[in-house]
């Protein structure tokens, strides 16, 4: 079959204060790698890996990547069916324009949607766009049985995991399919299909960018229950791991195919369990590997001491971020944040003193924070600045769709799931907070924003005052263009939204990715 898949373009906060960047779509390259498997057709239609540096205006915010136009352009004639991958919510009035766009364009082309937005919001997805299919939930074994099922004409009806429009028109949703538990077994990502090289040369990475990069998932799911996560309801609480041999033969693979030196672990826990972190390091090691690898997303701080930082660090790992969210043990308790002071610190000072770039991340105007709730946060701030960490981020609360604390806002009708609603998260960064955009009745907006600043200085202050060259270094790489903390990322991601809006671009030509059905030898 000649499955067309589409990486859709996204929002960028031209004004948020915040490192934050897009980057090469794992869970779409899991998808083109187990269809390519099934000998399908495959190919990939990447709207940013296409224009990483096509940004146009869209209101207060932008768009970056290709226009809808623009890859319906690049659809082949003979598309049979198109796969769609969303992952933030906040993306979805764009990828509804796409869809309506698309179904236009070739109307009778199955369109099929996956990932943490349409398992979010199935109900509220097919309202608003002509979507055929949806795949909830993890979807390598559901995209396998769906397409076959397209291309043989079978009954889809029985398939878990999907969710599809019956002959009446109404949403039917199937029970959802059990997690995969070998994955091992699962093909390496298909970065054939994509421009590495596009994302890398515009550091469009997570974490910092230390070069060469490709994104790593060494496990899949958390265990834990955080109010404010979705991982509950895209992952359920299964954590399963990837052994560290597998995981280090693919990013061998990477660096002798890509040039590939830099690796961000995009997993949600992957410091869990003391055994696989120290196999993984002295395997590193063993082969003599000249890599860097990082945690940018936010790692559990319970097995990291001593002994385990110095591997860390010997293994190539470079940065790593902690997320106590607040300094409140009262607001950690209603966030289900199961982290104590005592092992957060114990974690950071066995981080600190083995040389790794710390960061941790804060979230402020958490529904239930009161004034001694701020407070805590702003001495956990002071506390980590002399602790001797390097970056923090302190955001404003948003709620994700069909999360826990976002089902309890919206029973108290605090919450309407539109556009507004929806796309929060670009603007949870910005320099201040609006009345509209808060979920906390005990201050105004004007009073968390002066919160927010209260914590980024208790932070900084003792941080940069105690250890003053670390400002030195931060100017000095701003002029190099070099990324060693996210302070630095923050100045260069600022440098280039100001460099792409003083000049409009084209969007970079690019042939469309394609090759013929074929069973790899071996995962590469």
């Amino acid at each position: 079959m000649n499955v067309t898949l589409i990486h859709p373009p996204v929002y960028i906060n031209k004004n948020g204060l915040t490192a934050l960047r897009p980057s090469l779509p794992l869970g779409l390259a899991y998808i083109a790698a187990v269809l390519r498997n099934d000998k399908h057709r495959i190919t990939v239609i990447d709207a940013l890996g296409a224009a990483p540096e096509q940004m146009i205006p869209d209101g207060d915010i932008w768009r970056l990547g290709l226009t809808p136009e623009e890859i319906i352009a690049r659809l082949p004639a003979d598309t049979e069916a198109i796969g769609i991958t969303s992952m933030w919510s906040y993306s979805w009035p764009i990828v509804r324009e796409l869809i309506h766009k698309l179904k236009a364009a070739r109307p009778g082309v199955p369109i099929v949607c996956g990932g943490e937005h349409f398992t979010a919001v199935p109900e509220l997805s097919m309202e608003q766009a002509p979507i055929d299919f949806l795949v909830l939930g993890e979807g390598e074994e559901t995209a396998v049985a769906l397409f076959r099922a397209l291309e043989l004409k079978l009954d889809h009806s029985v398939i878990p995991g999907i969710a599809y429009r019956a002959a009446d028109g109404s949403l039917q949703k199937n029970p959802r399919r059990d997690r995969i538990k070998n994955v091992d077994e699962l093909p390496w990502p298909a970065w054939e299909y994509f421009d590495v090289e596009a994302y890398s040369s515009n550091r469009l990475v997570s974490g910092i960018y230390y070069g060469k990069t490709v994104p790593i998932l060494a496990t899949r799911g958390c265990p834990y229950q955080c109010t404010y996560c979705s991982s509950p309801n895209m992952w359920t609480t299964r954590w399963y791991a990837r052994t560290p041999k597998d995981v280090i033969d693919e990013i061998e693979s990477y660096h002798r195919k890509y040039g590939a030196t830099n690796f961000p672990f995009q997993d949600l826990t992957a410091i869990l369990k003391r055994e696989w972190v120290v196999e993984f390091c002295e395997e590193v090691e063993k082969r003599g590997l000249k890599i860097t690898w990082q945690l940018p997303a936010g790692t559990r701080s319970e097995i990291i001491d001593e002994e385990v930082a110095r591997l860390l660090v010997r293994s190539g790992c470079r940065s790593l971020n902690f997320a106590p969210e607040s300094g409140s043990e009262r607001t950690r308790k209603h966030m289900k944040k199961m982290l104590t002071d005592e092992k957060l610190f114990r974690a950071v000072h066995a981080s600190v003193k083995a040389g790794l770039n710390v960061g941790a991340f804060f979230v402020l105007a958490y529904p239930t924070d009161e004034k001694e709730d701020l407070e805590a946060t702003v001495r956990l701030a002071a506390k980590l600045g002399k602790a001797g960490i390097s970056d923090v981020s302190a955001g404003f609360f948003f709620p994700l769709p069909n999360t826990e604390i976002t089902r309890q806002l919206e029973k108290e009708g605090k919450i309407k799931y539109d556009d507004a609603f929806l796309k929060l998260p670009i603007y949870v960064h910005n320099a201040f907070l609006s009345d509209d955009r808060k979920f906390n009745e005990h201050f105004t907006a004007k009073e968390l924003t002066a919160w927010k600043y209260r914590v980024v200085r208790a932070f900084y202050t003792r941080s940069l005052l105690l250890r003053p060259w670390r400002m030195a270094r931060i100017l000095w790489n701003a002029l190099r263009g070099k990324e060693t903390s996210k302070m630095e990322s923050f100045l260069q991601e600022t440098l280039r939204k100001l460099r792409l809006r003083k000049r409009p671009t084209e969007a970079k030509a690019r042939p469309v990715a394609s090759v013929e059905p074929r069973v790899p030898v071996g995962k590469a």
